[in-house]
């Protein structure tokens, strides 16, 4: 009898967690494919498509980031973009093949100003057929009902990392404002996208402690982002890394094998950082359970590999995008 491993957990243990990253590679690896077959079919990755609407001049001092005012990263501020014009981007990712349509918006918090214009966007871009997915930065429990009313899926507000570390990459919010944003829109009805950045300095601990806080939540996030800091000139945490080397990709495989493994129905997905990854590395990355990347040639502010090359990866590693409107989740009592 094939043992159940699909069923989510919201009672795992940090220790638990730590003994997942401290198993032997190839059986780390082994368990993290064998979740992922009982939940998903592993020859299908969803195609997802972000784009910035509003660039640069964040009051947040989120020390990786080239959009905090707090920084001279050399990025100019923008204003919110026009509405037809982020249709069109849309349009053109819903041809390039994307199933999800996610809008950015460097904001700490989102304003009662701009949640008209942000409807507009959202129910347009649910007009085409798309999956839609928005960060704005934190929400109030009546914004997210009113996103939700507007057509909005997914809402995405990442822990970033664990507990412990988060004061050493942020501090003008609060761990518990985004726990406090992520219930908002629990409760609102979306479905939640939330994840965390590996890289940045932090311990193999505090990279346990990001996924322990996923893995018990009330509900395990719907898609789970693992990104790899990309060190930007002019940030404290990026000039770090520069210093001091970027994530060993073992280690990264490995935290996406954990993440598949205490949340067995999330989507995990490569997200940034999958430029500067090598065909190899991101193979490990799909049978350790990752099965979602962004497409298109920018990520907000950051390079990301272009659709020729993704669609090279795709065709050696016998992959095939996810063209549902949902993934399909396999019954693993069938």
């Amino acid at each position: 009898m094939t043992r159940d491993l699909a069923t989510p957990r919201h009672d795992w243990t940090l220790e638990e967690i730590e003994a997942l990253f401290a198993q032997p590679f190839m059986e780390l690896v082994f368990s993290a494919a064998e979740v992922h077959r009982q939940t998903f079919d592993p020859s299908e990755v969803q195609l997802s498509r972000l784009l910035s609407i509003k660039t640069g001049g964040c009051a947040e001092n989120c020390g990786y980031c080239s959009q905090s005012a707090s920084f001279d990263t050399g990025l100019k501020a923008e204003k919110l973009m026009d509405t037809q014009a982020v249709l069109a981007e849309a349009m053109a990712a819903k041809a390039g093949g994307a199933d999800r349509f996610c809008m950015g918006a460097a904001w700490r918090e989102l304003k009662d100003r701009d949640t008209p214009k942000l409807a507009a966007m959202i129910s347009g871009v649910k007009a085409l057929g798309l999956e839609t997915c928005a960060t704005l930065g934190m929400l109030t429990a009546e914004q997210a009902r009113q996103l939700k009313a507007a057509g909005l899926d997914y809402y995405n507000h990442n822990l970033d990392t664990g507990p412990d570390y988060y004061a050493d990459v942020v501090t003008t919010r609060t761990y518990q404002d985004r726990l406090d944003t992520l219930k908002h829109v629990r409760d609102a009805g979306l479905s939640t996208c939330c994840g965390g950045i590996v890289g940045m300095g932090e311990s193999r601990r505090d990279r346990a402690g990001l996924l322990h806080a996923l893995a018990t939540l009330p509900v395990h996030p719907d898609s789970l982002p693992v990104n790899a800091l990309v060190p930007v000139a002019g940030t404290p945490l990026g000039d770090q890394v520069k210093r001091e080397g970027e994530i060993d990709p073992i280690e990264f495989v490995r935290t996406v094998a954990v993440a598949r493994i205490v949340c067995p129905r999330s989507m995990v997905r490569l997200s940034a950082g999958r430029e500067a990854m090598s065909p190899e590395m991101q193979a490990l990355c799909f049978l350790a359970g990752a099965n979602s990347i962004f497409v298109g040639d920018r990520l907000l502010t950051t390079a990301n590999p272009d659709a020729d090359a993704d669609s090279r990866l795709f065709a050696k590693l016998d992959l095939r995008p996810m063209v549902t409107d949902r993934p399909q989740v396999i019954d693993s009592a069938a």
